[in-house]
């Protein structure tokens, strides 16, 4: 199929203009956090003096050093048991097929159209009667288990696509079901591992619903739902709320820039395959 011309010059101009839809919210940000604190800036203008030290006292605020520390915990908490349980389950699922298989992953695709907001209230008395309110649990517990739809028909759609005679080859010469999934294909399938962890990583590091109505103590929550009680405290200083919010956004940031490859390299592999 040959591309005209025109066709390629419209479909950049949509990148950039898409592009442009992306990047002005977080340039607004940042200028607003260039202001000085207290006053109310209007649209994109650039202050006369920049105020780089609103991040210095948004740091301090908000006790970032402490936010920071919970919320790598929960990430540590979340991520990897994710992770091991949707491989285990998509591999099982999407490779061995059990009898019933098709049952239970139709179960995990009506877990997609579950919103966090309908569960929110009996999950909060089943914590409380589990004595895990205000707790670091209280997050971790909850988000493995609403992340595993997703999870389970993420990593399902990558060992659905598997070569059989890869199975078929290691069977012959001997291996064990745990010795095909450990030594063929978890190695092969860590571009989808990755690329899965990433997403994770970028959901449980931006909960904010969970946070903020199972956790009071605002050094417990994730470094988003703590943003709520710094909202509170300096809702009135856009400045600095500004400054605060574009601190708890760049560890994303970086990790997305770290492992685009590998997510991307997934993506790519998938669309390929299917």
């Amino acid at each position: 199929m040959i591309v005209s011309t025109t066709e390629k010059w419209l479909g950049r101009i949509l990148l950039v203009f898409m592009m442009l839809v992306t990047i002005v919210p977080f340039i607004s940000l940042f200028v607003t956090a260039l202001h000085e604190p207290g006053t109310y800036p209007s649209g994109l203008s650039l202050p006369e003096t920049p105020h780089w030290e609103n991040f210095l006292l948004a740091f301090n605020a908000a006790n970032m050093p402490a936010l920071l520390w919970s919320s790598i915990l929960i990430e540590l908490g979340v991520v990897p048991i994710a992770i091991i349980i949707a491989t285990l389950a998509g591999f099982a699922l999407g490779h061995l097929r059990p009898v019933g298989g098709r049952i239970v992953f139709i179960v995990f695709l009506l877990g997609l159209t579950l919103p966090f907001e309908g569960v929110i209230v009996p999950l909060y008395y089943q914590i409380r009667d589990m004595g895990l309110l205000n707790t670091r649990w209280a997050i971790i517990l909850p988000l493995i288990g609403l992340f595993m739809p997703f999870a389970v028909t993420w990593m399902r759609a990558h060992f659905v696509n598997m070569p059989q005679d890869l199975s078929e080859a290691a069977r012959m010469d001997g291996a064990t079901t745990w010795q095909l999934f450990w030594r063929i294909h978890v190695p092969l399938s860590l571009p989808a591992i990755s690329s899965l962890g990433i997403l994770l990583f970028l959901w449980t590091w931006n909960q904010f619903l969970l946070a903020i109505v199972l956790v009071d103590d605002p050094t417990k929550r994730t470094m988003a739902g703590a943003l709520g009680a710094f909202q509170g405290q300096w809702g009135t200083d856009i400045p600095l709320l500004c400054a605060g919010s574009l601190l708890i956004l760049t560890p994303t940031l970086i990790v997305f820039l770290i492992f685009q490859r590998q997510f991307v390299s997934a993506l790519l592999q998938g669309s390929v395959k299917g």
